[in-house]
């Protein structure tokens, strides 16, 4: 697979120097931006590459500039970073066509794998059609209320609204939760929204 910039924009100090160590040790080519206006200024006369993207940031949020760059016509790969209990940030940024969010701390597994991703994304168009069978056959094994919960998720709903829609209780709707996430084999909110958002759940008209 050829090697792509990662550009990494954070308004976070440590941040840039963790993560960028992280990726370079690893041999990775990564510029950094303290923010999202200097990524935007410089965006057009950069190569294709893997933006990992801050939500939080002044001025300029992550969702901001990932609609910036939509409107240039840069079709980067963005990856969010998030900080814990962001989902609901999370899922406006898959919507607007983000490839992944990863929540902070993550594990270098988790960026590296991420990044990999991204590199797929920009070498071979097919990877995402290949990816979304994949996850559109493992939904296929989810009851139908076991979907309406998950379609919930995706909306960004927490239980007690998902259950309040349905007619049910928060407590029925944690164990279609449950449910959900030990047919698709994964173990927290993220890697389920992932797989939803690769079968293309929650996606909406332009």
């Amino acid at each position: 697979m050829a090697d792509y910039p990662i550009y990494l924009v954070d308004d976070d100090d440590s941040v840039r120097r963790s993560v960028g160590f992280m990726l370079k040790t690893s041999g990775h080519q990564v510029e950094s931006y303290v923010d999202g206006a200097h990524f935007i200024k410089e965006s057009r006369s950069l190569e294709p590459g893997c933006v990992l993207l801050d939500v939080q940031m002044p001025e300029m949020d992550g969702l901001e500039v990932q609609q910036e760059l939509k409107n240039r016509g840069l079709p980067f790969p963005v990856i969010v970073m998030t900080g814990h209990g962001d989902v609901d940030v999370a899922v406006k940024a898959m919507k607007a066509g983000a490839i992944d969010f990863i929540e902070k701390p993550f594990a270098k597994e988790t960026m590296l794998e991420a990044v990999a991703e991204g590199f797929d994304r920009i070498e071979n168009s097919n990877v995402r059609s290949t990816r979304r069978e994949e996850a559109k056959l493992l939904l296929n094994g989810l009851t139908a209320r076991e979907r309406d919960v998950l379609d919930g998720l995706v909306t960004g709903y927490p239980n007690k609204t998902i259950g309040y829609d349905l007619g049910i209780s928060a407590r029925t709707v944690e164990i279609h939760r449950a449910n959900l996430m030990r047919k698709l084999e994964v173990n927290n909110l993220s890697d389920l929204l992932r797989i939803a958002f690769a079968a293309g759940l929650g996606e909406t008209e332009e």
